[in-house]
C-alpha cells in the first residue's frame, strides 16, 4: 500500500472560480447602492481650504438635480435621468440590440465634517459634470473655564 498526501485545499481555486463567476453575473451597484439603476461616480477631495464634490452626470439637465444640506449636516444630491423617446425611430424600422446607459431617480448622501461652512456651498453644473464646492471654516475654539477649589 502508498501513501497518498492528502492536500484540503486541492479543489479551492476551482471553488473560488466559480464563484467569481457567479459574482460577475450580479450589478452589485444596482444591488446595493440604488435600485433605480442610475446611480452617478462621485470624486471628493479637500484641501486646506475647501471639501470638492464632482459628480459626473451625462444626460441629465440642470434643472433636473437638486443639491441641498438638511439639519444633520448631510449633503444630499438628488435627480432624474430620462429616456429618451426613440418612437419616431422605431418607425423606420430601427431596433434596439443592446441597452446599456441607465435611467432612473437617483440620490447621492454624505455626510460633512463640522468644520464645513453650510452657509457658502457653491454648485456648478457644465458639460455632465456637477461640482459642488464646500468651503472649511475655523474650528470653533473650546472655552476654558477655571473652576476654584475650595
Amino acid at each position: 500500500m502508498s501513501l497518498v498526501k492528502f492536500d484540503p485545499f486541492r479543489n479551492f481555486s476551482s471553488l473560488t472560480n466559480i464563484m467569481n463567476s457567479m459574482l460577475d453575473e450580479f450589478d452589485t451597484d444596482r444591488m446595493f447602492n440604488n435600485n433605480s439603476g442610475f446611480n452617478p461616480s462621485i470624486d471628493l477631495h479637500e484641501d486646506k481650504k475647501q471639501i470638492t464634490l464632482e459628480a459626473e452626470i451625462a444626460g441629465v439637465k440642470k434643472d433636473d438635480i437638486k443639491v441641498s444640506i438638511n439639519d444633520g449636516n448631510v449633503l444630499v444630491l438628488k435627480g432624474t435621468k430620462n429616456r429618451e423617446n426613440k418612437t419616431e425611430e422605431e418607425k423606420d424600422g430601427i431596433t434596439f440590440l443592446r441597452v446599456e446607459r441607465s435611467f432612473g431617480e437617483f440620490t447621492r448622501s454624505f455626510m460633512l465634517p463640522d468644520n464645513v461652512d453650510t452657509d457658502s456651498i457653491n454648485a456648478e453644473f457644465k458639460d455632465g459634470l456637477l461640482k459642488v464646492t464646500l468651503n472649511k471654516k475655523e474650528p470653533e475654539k473650546l472655552k476654558e473655564l477655571e473652576v476654584e477649589i475650595s
